[in-house]
């Protein structure tokens, strides 16, 4: 704005010549018009006067309709009574029309008749001389902690109550007192299976559990070029998605995406023990058929009959993390689909994300405390040093929760259960913990989390700490799944904003020196 330099109104950003195109002509000659002249709308015009717009987004819909353009009026796939605005309105009211319905153009009407069209980039010219500010943009805090950026039906995390669901259950009661299909099941479909559903479901997924020749062919040079079995999963699940043809959700309707999600949410725990066993030199065993989920997962581990309640205590633990409301990883998998993407991609954008020691590395970070601590009577003046440091304990604390962790008293219950040989000194410490956080720290609370004794569980039951984050993964993939379904089916492109605190632009471009 400065020496009245910025452009204030529309009209003077405007495009005054609008490409127009009558009702009765075709898809064909308006899509041909909007190319010749390099514009993404046609203003549909019954004289002067501006009866409808047909935008690139038109096109895209009227092509995934297999209809032929030439024989398909543009009155039939038109916005018919658009909005419009008057030059004189400023540039800031005409973005925040812009902005607030999601339009990129908008037709310039002065007196009933059309004087030209303004879009986005149009307004990119203002931005040079002053930025445009949205009046509706709000300041959100870092992290976006506390932000409420969607509606959800999957499920939810209540911090406060130390209470999390899925669907309408609670979460920690179905881990109880339910099979992992039966609530993977109530995750895509809405509510819990009958035997017949069931049984059903159950036909359905197992034979996906399978991996492809293709992908067999190349999982060893993936699990030999891994740094771990997290870095290969995100490669070997792109793979699967290739192999596989998947398509952009976009482009699919509702029954192929559950289909992709249903395929992924199958193999990604083949894909997992496979590449633990030849990271360590040994062949892949197939999945088989009539074991359910836990027990599966284990018995591609060895080869061997898995232990009943150690494959039980195993799925329980998948079945408290197959989602947890808006975590990183899941809000990665939405953000990646609302673009329009693949399955498979918005899968390895998350396994990215979870395999963050911040998200989903922390289980075997927690007995690697436990290792540090070595015996009961160093517990006390190991953790005064890392508390007094202010040194994280992994473990403790969570970034929603601000009672008990519901997961974790589940675990911990199941790690009773199996009378795991860790727990009476991981009990010793979580005692310890508290005990010095009053000490040295009064009123800050931080209580065992899911990480703490699903580590102990884990280990009783005979998995390896490489692989406890990606047995996360090996459930999670489930909730993201299910986050992705419901993004695709009513979607609108995640796409926040930020404040751009870099040096004033625009700065002169040097000449070559």
């Amino acid at each position: 704005m400065a020496d009245g330099a910025a452009v204030r109104t529309v009209a003077e950003v405007m495009s005054t010549s609008p490409v127009t195109a009558v009702p009765s002509e075709t898809i064909a000659e308006a899509a041909a018009r909007m190319a010749d002249n390099r514009v993404g709308s046609v203003i549909v015009v019954d004289g002067d006067r501006p009866i409808g717009i047909l935008t690139e987004r038109d096109l895209v819909r009227f092509g995934a309709s297999a209809a032929h353009s030439d024989g398909t009026k543009v009155s039939e796939w038109m916005t018919e009574g658009p909005d419009c605005i008057g030059p004189d309105v400023s540039v800031h009211v005409a973005f925040s029309s812009l902005a607030e319905h999601g339009y990129r153009h908008i037709p310039v009407v002065e007196a009933g008749r059309l004087v030209g069209v303004v879009s986005l980039r149009d307004l990119m010219r203002v931005a040079q001389i002053e930025p445009v500010v949205h009046p509706s943009l709000i300041e959100a805090p870092a992290g976006l902690k506390g932000v409420i950026v969607a509606e959800t039906s999957v499920g939810d995390v209540r911090g406060t109550e130390g209470f999390y669901h899925y669907r309408q259950y609670n979460a920690v009661e179905l881990a109880e007192k339910k099979r992992l299909e039966d609530v993977w099941y109530l995750l895509f479909e809405g509510h819990l299976p009958s035997p017949a559903q069931r049984a059903a479901f159950l036909e359905e997924t197992r034979p996906l559990r399978a991996m492809s020749p293709a992908v067999l062919d190349v999982l060893p040079a993936i699990a030999r070029s891994s740094s771990s079995v997290m870095e290969g999963l995100r490669t070997a699940v792109s793979l699967v998605a290739a192999v596989e043809g998947f398509k952009p959700t976009l482009d699919i309707d509702g029954a192929e995406r559950r289909r992709n999600a249903l395929q992924i949410c199958s193999v990604v725990p083949t894909l997992i023990m496979a590449m633990h066993r030849f990271r360590n030199g040994l062949d892949p065993i197939a999945p088989r058929d009539d074991l359910g989920y836990g027990a599966n997962y284990m018995w591609m581990l060895t080869g061997e009959e898995p232990d009943a309640d150690k494959a039980r205590a195993v799925e329980q633990y998948q079945t408290t993390t197959i989602d947890h409301g808006f975590n990183a990883s899941t809000f990665t998998a939405r953000v990646i689909v609302s673009t329009g993407a693949d399955i498979g991609a918005a899968v390895t954008g998350a396994i990215g994300a979870l395999s963050g020691p911040l998200h989903g590395g922390a289980p075997s970070r927690a007995l690697d405390l436990l290792d540090a601590i070595g015996t009961p009577d160093k517990a006390r003046p190991y953790l005064v040093e890392r508390v007094t440091r202010g040194d994280k304990i992994m473990g403790f604390g969570h970034a929603v929760y601000r009672t008990q962790d519901p997961r974790s008293n589940l675990l911990h219950d199941v790690a009773k259960r199996l009378q795991a040989a860790k727990l009476p000194f991981a009990e010793e410490v979580e005692r310890t913990v508290v005990e010095v956080l009053d000490e040295l720290k009064p009123g800050r609370n931080l209580y065992a989390n899911v990480e703490f004794y699903a580590g102990v569980v884990m280990e009783e039951a005979g998995l390896p700490r490489e692989l406890f984050t990606p047995t996360f993964a090996s459930s999670r993939v489930i909730g993201w799944c299910a986050n992705m379904l419901e993004q695709a089916a009513d979607n609108r492109i995640i796409r926040p904003s930020a404040r751009y605190v870099g040096p004033p632009p625009p700065a002169p471009v040097p000449d070559e020196g």
